[in-house]
């Protein structure tokens, strides 16, 4: 349970982070590139074997975490591209809803069994992330504005499912720096891929906030991936009950931070969310079925 917690601590300072981008005005895509750099590092530094480059390729997780990277820049994107035309709450709702995909893939492909608890929990978590992210909507919602979060909830979902996939079939414990640091390096040179080729009609500006801001969100970035994948291998908690804490909880710890470090105002459903999310976490952690 420590790793979960340490998981979801680390996930939430991320929220804050990109709330601290828009008060010092850093750039958030520019930022998000420098992160995947300094978690690439931040991981090889806590690799203990010896690292030789040219074997990387030749590990059976390889082109798993070259398709995980391609999935966080575009994943982002939509999410960035969510948030600004439906509202962040839309993007979050949407993200952390995903948990419901990998419970799914638990059951469905590990054959991993849910208790009446356990399931009154997971469906108590998938109202409590609704609750806790929703805002009074001022504009009018049309249904082709669901295409933008259908495509962040299976993206996030994806990714999810890829991470406890991975995580059970091909990762040592003892390779988890490296396989992490592997997925924020194949990020990273997308990014900066992308970065080159628009350089071709906007020219690269160095700014050093966007650096700072980088190297702020990289570590927790990066060890919020690695705490996730050493709770998928702890024994006393499936996948299922993993996901389901962790974007619970997630949901439920930003909220509270909001609160107490930027004054946020939650209205009575938003409560309602939070007191939601504690009674699935309390369900889940303690179903045995």
């Amino acid at each position: 349970m420590l790793d979960l917690a340490l998981s979801v601590l680390c996930s939430s300072l991320i929220f804050v982070i990109f709330k601290l981008f828009s008060v010092y005005k850093v750039e958030t895509f520019y930022a998000i590139i420098a992160n995947y750099f300094v978690a690439c590092v931040v991981g090889l530094l806590f690799y203990k074997n010896d690292i030789t480059i040219i074997d990387i390729p030749e590990k059976p997780w390889f082109w798993g975490t070259f398709a995980l990277g391609l999935l966080f820049i575009i994943v982002f994107n939509l999410m960035a591209a969510t948030s600004q035309r439906l509202g962040v709450s839309v993007a979050s709702v949407a993200t952390k809803m995903s948990l419901a995909l990998p419970v799914l893939f638990g059951v469905l492909y590990y054959k991993e069994v849910l208790g009446p608890l356990k399931i009154i929990g997971i469906l108590l978590a998938l109202g409590a992330v609704y609750f806790a992210s929703i805002k009074e909507r001022t504009t009018k919602f049309k249904i082709g504005s669901l295409l933008l979060p259908f495509f962040v909830f299976t993206g996030s979902g994806v990714i999810d499912i890829s991470l406890a996939f991975f995580q059970k079939e091909f990762i040592a414990s003892q390779e988890l720096p490296l396989f992490s640091a592997t997925i924020f390096a194949s990020a990273a040179v997308i990014g900066i891929t992308y970065l080159l080729i628009n350089s071709l009609r906007n020219p690269l500006k160095i700014n050093y906030k966007n650096i700072l801001g980088g190297i702020a969100l990289g570590v927790p970035n990066y060890f919020s991936i690695y705490f996730l994948l050493r709770a998928l291998q702890n024994d006393s908690l499936n996948s299922a009950s993993v996901f389901t804490i962790n974007n619970v909880a997630i949901v439920m710890f930003s909220t509270l931070l909001g609160i107490l470090l930027f004054k946020e105002k939650l209205s009575t459903k938003n409560w309602g969310g939070i007191a939601l999310a504690v009674i699935s976490i309390i369900l889940v952690a303690r179903s045995n079925g």
